[in-house]
């Protein structure tokens, strides 16, 4: 059996050595039709186009994401070539977790504001987990989630202090998500009167509209903003950049811990559909020997380290996302 490998997927390697395969690692974005002809699977990141381009005529009948996300799979033909595909949903939840809890904490926002959490799957779960723990107040929208307490995207906007957006990009459908904070919703932010404390993006670049979004911080309309991801990564809007008091490099879902929950998924699933033997898990590094816990969640990650190295270096955007030296969630 022949895998190609996402070289930046971390640990994956000490669990695809012990299982008896030809692995082939190689940079995301460089997997070409040539590398794949020969393949049985192909495990991949968001760098990786999975799509008739790349798969067709290939030996390839098992596809595997270690995201979350599933927007670079071209799920539908994938499915019409009785390709198998998965993906890793929840993986990095509790890390976007801890990436939203340790922003607001370095904003200040920690108490006697309203959180409006947009989309409430696995990540928007665990932000919500996290507002319960500071104490915040929270309004929740997801329509695809059949829950009376929720509320509409509108009383978001109306009556939150800060935004947070959970969802994934889609194009299609009655709540399709590219683009959905367009120039309604500023508009809408606009004529409730009141700034807007902090809107936050750790989805996908394009739910936003980032030139819009420029103008409503230059305006006040929104007083903060925190951006993980961006529209035409690795090439982000370096105006946005400035403009945002934390920016990163799409690493908000990058901790050891969650790369491990994903690396565990992604082989089970292999050996599930092929019918061999799991390798055992794969368990995070430890702390460094030198780690002091002093009881805070900044203790373990402080988002203004990532957002320093980002506005002082954005030409290696995939650089720093690609070697990213993984946080660890807990103690």
């Amino acid at each position: 059996m022949k895998i190609i490998v996402d070289d930046k997927i971390p640990y994956i390697r000490e669990a695809l050595d012990r299982i008896e395969a030809d692995v082939e690692y190689i940079r995301g974005a460089d997997i070409k039709p040539a590398d794949v002809a020969d393949a049985d699977a192909l495990i991949v990141r968001t760098r990786t186009r999975c799509d008739r381009h790349l798969l067709e005529g290939s030996k390839v009948e098992f596809v595997a994401t270690a995201t979350i996300g599933i927007d670079h799979l071209d799920t539908e033909w994938l499915d019409s070539t009785g390709i198998h595909w998965v993906n890793c949903p929840g993986c990095n939840a509790s890390s976007v977790g801890q990436y939203v809890e340790t922003s607001l904490m370095r904003l200040s926002l920690t108490s006697g504001v309203m959180v409006g959490i947009v989309g409430c799957g696995h990540v928007g779960k665990e932000v919500k987990k996290v507002c319960e723990r500071m104490g915040l107040k929270m309004l929740i929208n997801d329509p695809y989630v059949a829950d009376p307490s929720y509320v509409s995207l509108d009383d978001i906007i109306r009556h939150a202090d800060i935004i947070t957006f959970h969802v994934p990009l889609t194009y299609k459908g009655g709540h399709h998500t590219h683009m959905m904070a367009d120039s309604g919703f500023f508009d809408r932010l606009v004529s409730r009167g009141r700034p807007l404390e902090c809107i936050i993006n750790t989805s996908r670049g394009g739910i936003i509209d980032e030139k819009l979004l420029i103008l409503a911080l230059d305006r006040g309309v929104i007083k903060h903003a925190v951006i993980d991801t961006w529209e035409g990564e690795p090439d982000i809007n370096r105006q946005l950049m400035e403009r945002a008091d934390i920016a990163t490099p799409h690493i908000a879902g990058y901790s050891a811990d969650g790369k491990v929950k994903a690396d565990n998924m992604v082989i089970d699933a292999l050996c599930s559909h092929f019918g061999i033997k799991n390798p055992g898990e794969v368990v995070p590094p430890p702390l460094p020997d030198d780690f002091i816990y002093k009881g805070s969640a900044l203790d373990l990650y402080d988002p203004l380290v990532d957002s320093q190295k980002l506005k002082s270096h954005p030409e290696t955007f995939e650089e720093q996302r690609g070697c990213y030296p993984l946080r660890r969630e807990k103690v």
